[in-house]
């Protein structure tokens, strides 16, 4: 998930009053009357670039250090009422220093969040940088040399590719990811998402990614869909967010059930919960409805999950083990993905 994406409308019109920031006039956009009109509005994206353009707005409250550790430390308490014990999130540099904020503001509040979630709640965390395509990929190069001590220091676990897809094919990226591949930095990238699914091969094959995220139109090309189950790279499915982004129509239409058929390694996710209105948990009881899934299945998600997962290999074991003594103690089934 985006940690900007968990900007709740009340956390926005807050740390907005607080830091001075002038929100649109409600002339120019009704939404911003109050925190229940934009969330309302929320319920009513017509495309990703619809969102995005309420993203960025919301943006623009975070100003200080304390704004970036309390939007986090707001997620990661939500997650961990929602059973969370490991999470991977997305951060987007670009969009704060472009407004003139410095890289390491954004990044000392989150990692101050990060350690806080772990400290009160046990929770492991990973913190990936995004490259915003919308931008130009020099400007991408310039981020990735300003937090290479950190992604190669391990206070971030690697580098990812977000914001607009149309028009932006992941392969524009190529000599980023060919450096971080050869400085041992693991990568992912948004591909299939709205844009076709052309931009997964590209992303798999001139990207080399360790993960996918979105890749819902993985599913329309059986030979990539085999490949990709064949080299274990995980598909990181965000459920909710591709029904409000009008992706699909429906949970039900998402191949759920076509990647656990075709051995597809893929994990459900939240994307930018405070904008499409669900949780991590939310995006699990949605999949459930959709699709009836049985235990054994679900273990094998979680599986993929962990597995899939960049946290140590001393924190998959153990969370592999408490699946493990999960699935055994409710359900008398065993992991068997793991044995």
């Amino acid at each position: 998930m985006h940690l900007e994406g968990a900007l709740s409308p009340t956390l926005l019109f807050t740390l907005a009053h607080r830091n001075g920031i002038n929100l649109p006039p409600t002339e120019d956009d009704p939404a911003f009357a109050s925190p229940d009109a934009l969330l309302d509005r929320y319920a009513r994206f017509t495309s990703l670039d619809d969102f995005l353009h309420y993203y960025f707005i919301g943006m623009s409250s975070l100003i200080h250090a304390q704004d970036f550790e309390q939007l986090a430390w707001e997620y990661f308490q939500r997650a961990h009422s929602d059973g969370v014990i490991h999470a991977e999130v997305f951060f987007d540099p670009q969009a704060h220093t472009s407004r003139g904020i410095d890289y390491g503001v954004a990044l000392d509040g989150f990692t101050k969040a990060c350690r806080k979630a772990e400290s009160e709640f046990g929770m492991t965390t990973n913190l990936i940088l995004c490259f915003l395509r919308h931008l130009p990929v020099k400007d991408a190069a310039i981020t990735f040399g300003n937090a290479k001590n950190d992604l190669m220091g391990g206070r971030l676990a690697g580098i990812g590719l977000d914001s607009s897809e149309k028009g932006f094919p992941p392969g524009d990226w190529q000599a980023i990811y060919h450096e971080a591949k050869k400085s041992g930095i693991k990568r992912t990238a948004h591909a299939g998402e709205e844009g076709p699914v052309e931009y997964i091969r590209e992303a798999v094959e001139k990207l080399d990614v360790e993960r996918i995220d979105h890749g819902i139109r993985l599913a329309e090309d059986e030979e990539l869909m085999r490949d990709v189950a064949e080299k274990n790279i995980m598909v990181t499915l965000c459920p909710l967010s591709n029904v409000r982004l009008q992706c699909v129509q429906s949970v039900t239409e998402l191949p759920i059930r076509k990647f656990l058929d075709a051995g597809v390694s893929f994990s459900i996710n939240s994307d930018d919960p405070a904008y499409f209105g669900g949780y991590v948990l939310d995006n699990f009881c949605a999949v459930q409805e959709a699709f009836s899934l049985t235990v054994s299945e679900w273990i094998k998600i979680v599986n993929a999950s962990i597995v899939g997962s960049w946290c140590e290999e001393s924190r998959k074991t153990d969370m592999l083990s408490r699946l493990d003594d999960m699935a055994n103690a409710h359900y008398g089934v065993a992991n068997m993905s793991n044995q």
